[in-house]
Parts: C-alpha cells; sequence; structure tokens
C-alpha cells in the first residue's frame, strides 16, 4: 500500500540519502565537463550537451524521489532495486566525460537503462499491492519501459536523426507522469517531497562550491594573477550564499500542502526545478572556467567567460522567482526585484568582474527579501 500523505514527522531515509550522495559524482561529472568545454571555446555546443546530460541525471533522480514519497517498504527486494539504480547512476556518471568530448551516449545510456529498468519493477510491484491505485502504476511501468526501449533505439540510429529523437524522448519522458497520474494521484508526501527537493539543492550548490575551490586553488599554484583571483573567490562565494538564502527563504512544503496539490501546479514546480538544479550546478562551472581564463591557458574571450558565471545565475534567480516566490504572493517590491536583479546579473557578465558585481546584486537581492519578510511581520 502507498505511504500515509499525512503521515508525521516523515524525513529522508538513509537510503534516499546514500541515493543523492552517489548521484553528486554524477553532477560533479557533469560540471567538471561543463567547465572544460567552456574553457576550450566550446561554451554553445558544451551547455546543449550539458543541458541534456544533467537532464538524465536530475530526471532519474525525481522518478526516484517521488515514488519513494509514495511506496517505500524498506524492506529487502525495495533495497536491491534501489542499489541497483545507484548502480545506474555511478555507470552515467562515468559516461558524462565521453558524452561531452566525443558524443558517445553509449555508456551513459547504460547506466541510465538500469534506473529506469529498475523503476518499471518498483511500480509493478506497488500495482500488485495497491489495487487502488493500480492503474496509475501500471501506466508508469509502461510509459518507463517504453521510453527507455526508445533511449536505447537512439544508439542506433544515424547522428543526424539523433537529436530530433532525443528532443521527442524528453517530451515523453516528461509526459509519462502527466499521462499516468490522470487516472489518480499517488499518495506522495508535502514535506517528504519538500526536504528531498531542499536536499539535492544544496548538493548543486555544494558542487558549485567544490569546482570553483578546485578551479581558484589551482589558479593560485600556478601564481596568476592573485588579485583578479582573490575577486573571483569572494565573488562566487558570495553568489552561492545568496543563491541558498533566496531559494530556502521560502518553505516549499507550504505551497506543496495547499495551493500545490492541483496536478498542474504540482508538475510545474516538480519541472521547473531542472532549471534550478541545472543552473545551479552550471554556477560552478563557470567560476572553474573563468579561474583557468586568469591563469591566461586558454582562448575563451573574457565576456564569454564572464557569461559562463552571470548566465546559470541569472537563471537561477528567475525561476526560484517563478516557481518558488511568486506563488506566495508577498510584497510587490520583492516581486519585481528578483527579474530586475537576474537581468542586471545577466548584464554583468561582460563587465570587468563579473563574480564580484553579480555576488554583490544578489546579496543586494537577499536584503529586499529579509526587509519584506520583516515588514510583513510587523502587525499594522
Amino acid at each position: 500500500m502507498g505511504r500515509d500523505p499525512g503521515e508525521p514527522h516523515r524525513t529522508a531515509t538513509s537510503l534516499e540519502l546514500l541515493f543523492d550522495l552517489c548521484f553528486v559524482i554524477a553532477v560533479a561529472q557533469a560540471s567538471a565537463s561543463l567547465s572544460t568545454a567552456v574553457t576550450g571555446g566550446h561554451y554553445i555546443t558544451g551547455s546543449l550537451r550539458f543541458a541534456l546530460v544533467f537532464f538524465t541525471i536530475w530526471w532519474a533522480w525525481m522518478n526516484f524521489t517521488w515514488f519513494a514519497s509514495a511506496y517505500d517498504p524498506d524492506d529487502v527486494p525495495y533495497r536491491l532495486t534501489v542499489l541497483v539504480q545507484i548502480t545506474g547512476s555511478l555507470i552515467l556518471a562515468a559516461g558524462v566525460p565521453r558524452a561531452f568530448e566525443e558524443g558517445d551516449l553509449r555508456v551513459i545510456t547504460l547506466g541510465y537503462a538500469l534506473l529506469p529498468t529498475a523503476l518499471a519493477v518498483l511500480w509493478l510491484r506497488a500495482a500488485r499491492s495497491d489495487p487502488g491505485r493500480r492503474r496509475t502504476a501500471l501506466r508508469f511501468a509502461v510509459g518507463v519501459t517504453g521510453c527507455q526501449i526508445g533511449w536505447v533505439g537512439v544508439l542506433f540510429l544515424p547522428a543526424s536523426a539523433q537529436l530530433p529523437a532525443i528532443i521527442g524522448l524528453i517530451v515523453a519522458e516528461l509526459s509519462v507522469p502527466v499521462w499516468a497520474q490522470s487516472a489518480g494521484m499517488t499518495p506522495w508526501h508535502p514535506h517528504h517531497i519538500a526536504e528531498r527537493y531542499e536536499l539535492f539543492t544544496l548538493i548543486v550548490l555544494g558542487e558549485s562550491v567544490a569546482a570553483a575551490t578546485t578551479a581558484v586553488r589551482g589558479a593560485f599554484d600556478r601564481h596568476h594573477n592573485a588579485g583578479a583571483l582573490y575577486l573571483l573567490a569572494a565573488g562566487g562565494l558570495l553568489m552561492v550564499f545568496a543563491m541558498w538564502w533566496l531559494y530556502f527563504a521560502r518553505p516549499a512544503h507550504a505551497l506543496l500542502a495547499t495551493t500545490h496539490q492541483a496536478h498542474r501546479k504540482r508538475f510545474t514546480w516538480a519541472y521547473g526545478h531542472y532549471l534550478i538544479f541545472a543552473s545551479a550546478a552550471a554556477e560552478g562551472a563557470g567560476l572553474a572556467a573563468y579561474a583557468k581564463l586568469i591563469t591566461r591557458r586558454t582562448d575563451v574571450p573574457s565576456p564569454a567567460a564572464g557569461v559562463a558565471i552571470t548566465m546559470p545565475a541569472a537563471i537561477f534567480l528567475i525561476t526560484v522567482w517563478a516557481i518558488h516566490v511568486r506563488p506566495h504572493q508577498r510584497s510587490g517590491a520583492e516581486q519585481l526585484a528578483f527579474p530586475a536583479v537576474a537581468v542586471a546579473v545577466l548584464v554583468a557578465g561582460r563587465s570587468p568582474a563579473p563574480a564580484v558585481i553579480a555576488g554583490l546584486l544578489a546579496a543586494a537581492l537577499v536584503v529586499v527579501v529579509t526587509v519584506a519578510d520583516r515588514t510583513e511581520r510587523v502587525p499594522h
């Protein structure tokens, strides 16, 4: 049977935390590969490949997260099946560099294949144990399996046909939960889902810090332009701090437990987090690329590297505003500040010190949000 969506004190399990921990490796590989592509001057191709690779990472994580919120028996078969999924995530991570450098999707597809295959098994178990939602569970199993067959089939297509097929499969993947839950909603837990998304946000923000720290340390070791590196490190750290503050300034569970019970709002919130997670991971890649530029060992022009820092930050801010802040219907000043700062951050990419300026702008937005919160709490 499904879990009780009103169950008190529902938190992430140790198995879910292990699942997240192993996905950190795939996120790190994607971020590092994007940084390498940008410093090599392939920032458009690299960004497209990053978007595809990160989609497979995020989608595999999200599918398991929502399933586990509804059905988590924590018995031996369940644990073993989840461990198979974790193995798939590690194989997927191993294939990320090859996918970036050569466009070779074989290893990444092999790793990804284990994830939906194991998930389909879990949905079949749910169909057997929960007769009231059997139709929904079977739709999930059929949809997940069909998409996986499609991903394997892409490997046998000519190169010219692969991109249209991939786009079609992404649309199909996104459509499966919508189609499946039109037959009945699974018993997901609002607080549990909110916590799971918050934990993954911390993972990608942490990866940004790690990637930038490694790159700046390497540049310091080569003794190149220490002043610019100090500015980059300070600005990058300020940006990550602001991204954390702004995301966690609004309780997600408050939306999920009320207005976002409706399918349209729930799917918008859940799917919109792809841009939040991907942009947070890409922020670290941009900071790392700029650190390499400072060492004068890359041919990437400065404006392109600057945009690699500010574009992810702007996407993060506008997406957090659209799906995470705006639905709370807070003060007008706060609602206007997010889009305005996002545009200003993007423009800062062409400045001599993009990380510092973007970080200061984001910090100013934190001040606006904090003041607005305190003003609303004061009785009139």
